[in-house]
């Protein structure tokens, strides 16, 4: 069990990395985080394997505090 937690968190660190690189217009829009978010879950998907939570709506749970809308 504390793998699959080290992967989740390792992939958390990784995702929100990525996303503060994008351009600012990027991060603004609800598209535009959703389309990451998606794409992060599809990048991502062997760190989530156990995890109870779409892989999709625990990204958009990072991203979400930290978008500027």
């Amino acid at each position: 069990m504390p793998d699959v937690r080290e992967k989740q968190r390792e992939a958390r660190r990784k995702i929100i990395r990525q996303w503060a690189k994008l351009p600012k217009d990027k991060r603004q829009s609800m598209e535009g985080i959703s389309e990451f978010a998606r794409t992060a879950a599809q990048q991502n998907e062997n760190a989530f394997v156990r995890s109870r939570r779409d892989p999709y709506q625990k990204i958009m749970g990072w991203l979400l505090p930290r978008a500027h809308l």
